[in-house]
């Protein structure tokens, strides 16, 4: 088997302990960068890229020390390094000598972890392993500590940051009962621990015990989203789509955006239409009705989506971009998402306005209107909205009443 050649990586004399500051953009990007070129080595070189990845995670928590992590984005930005660096390490077509070596360092790296940042190399420890015989070796020898670290009696209990470490093991290595009976040694019903059980309750094809252990993980110490995510997972794999999305997908589907949940979750359940999905979405969201507006549009719900705009507050900017967009190929539409954004405008609703957002507002939803013959109607519409405003101090009435005639 070929071995790792060393290299002059770049990353190297970027992450010494200490090397950044507090602001947390620098760092990020040499993160991104240090993947960037791990990555590009990987694809002439697997073993040179793992053992680049190696290097990276055994540097990175001593180099971030002083980054401010309380907005959690250098946190996010690491996490997503782990899971493709991990990737690589276990893709390696390394010997086992030297596979034995990244773990030994890995796990040294991880017991030092001290803020934390590579935490999470716990949950793929199975996976860096690269195989069940592996696997098993690490799990014969961190099972003796977890059960100590979990014993009934104070004196021997504590942390052991290998905990994941050994749960991930023992999965990897098939060793799917014994999971589940060091599992009842926890002191604490806890879901990062017990998510193990049911994975391996799930390998072994207990499905409907699976649904039930996760669920009796409910507690103090749960994640709610998670659980829901790994029942969904079950079902799903099972064939029971239509359960699984009754009982757990909307609790369980979360994106960066109401969009990107609506987008997941299409994902997820293809035989949904798009009526029903976001049907469900708002029915589960009550008060956010307004946030779904672009949701709707961009599936060409476009009834839908005026109602939604006009039940709760909608961001005017979204629906005066709409009427700006729409005004040639769905004018009425367009008409409808103006008029809406000068209603919330006029009840003071939105984000650092200024008198621009409310002309471009006006502009477009008169332009529109002018398209659909209706310009005479939709501009007194208009003069009863603007006329209407007792927010504050009447701002697009300042802006819009000379034009109006107010």
């Amino acid at each position: 088997m070929p071995k790792a050649k060393a290299h002059p990586w770049e990353f190297v004399r970027r992450f010494r302990r200490g090397a950044f500051g507090w602001k947390s953009q620098p760092a990020m990007l040499r993160v991104r960068q240090a993947v960037s070129e791990i990555k590009k080595a990987t694809r002439r070189d697997p073993v040179l890229g793992a053992e680049g990845a190696v290097r990276f995670l055994e540097r990175v928590s001593p180099a971030l020390e002083h980054v401010d992590s309380s907005s959690g984005a250098i946190g996010t930005a690491v996490n997503h390094a782990v899971e493709e660096l991990v990737a690589i390490i276990a893709g390696a077509p390394a010997d086992a000598r030297t596979r034995e070596g990244w773990l030994e360092r890995l796990w040294e790296a991880h017991a030092n972890d001290a803020i934390p940042y590579i935490e999470r190399l716990g949950d793929f420890w199975g996976e860096l392993c690269a195989s069940r015989e592996v696997a098993s070796a690490w799990a014969d020898r961190l099972v003796p500590v977890v059960e100590m670290a979990w014993s009934p009696d104070p004196e021997r209990r504590g942390f052991f940051h290998g905990t994941t470490a050994c749960l991930s093991a023992l999965l990897r290595a098939g060793r799917h009962e014994e999971i589940l009976a060091l599992l009842e040694k926890a002191p604490f019903v806890f879901w990062h621990d017990r998510q193990w059980g049911v994975r391996a309750l799930a390998a072994l094809g207990r499905t409907e015990e699976a649904i039930h252990y996760a669920e009796a993980s409910r507690g103090l110490n749960d994640s709610p989203v998670g659980i829901a995510r790994a029942c969904e997972e079950i079902l799903l794999a099972s064939g029971r789509a239509e359960e699984a999305y009754r009982r757990y997908a909307l609790e369980a589907t979360r994106g960066t955006s109401y969009l990107a949940t609506y987008r997941a979750l299409a994902r997820k359940y293809p035989q949904k239409g798009p009526e029903e999905l976001l049907g469900d979405l708002v029915e589960r969201t009550p008060g956010d009705e307004g946030k779904w507006f672009a949701t709707a549009k961009e599936v060409g719900l476009f009834d839908q989506a005026i109602q939604l705009a006009n039940r709760t507050p909608c961001d005017p900017k979204t629906l005066a971009r709409a009427a700006r967009d729409f005004g040639e190929t769905r004018p009425e539409f367009a008409i409808e998402a103006g008029l809406a954004a000068l209603r919330w405008l006029v009840e003071g609703y939105g984000y650092e306005i200024t008198g621009l957002d409310v002309w471009a507002a006006y502009g477009s939803t008169m332009k529109a209107a002018e398209r659909a013959g209706r310009a005479g109607e939709v501009r007194e519409r208009i003069q009863g909205l603007v006329a209407g405003e007792s927010y504050g101090e009447r701002f697009v009435t300042r802006i819009l009443g000379g034009e109006l005639g107010l």
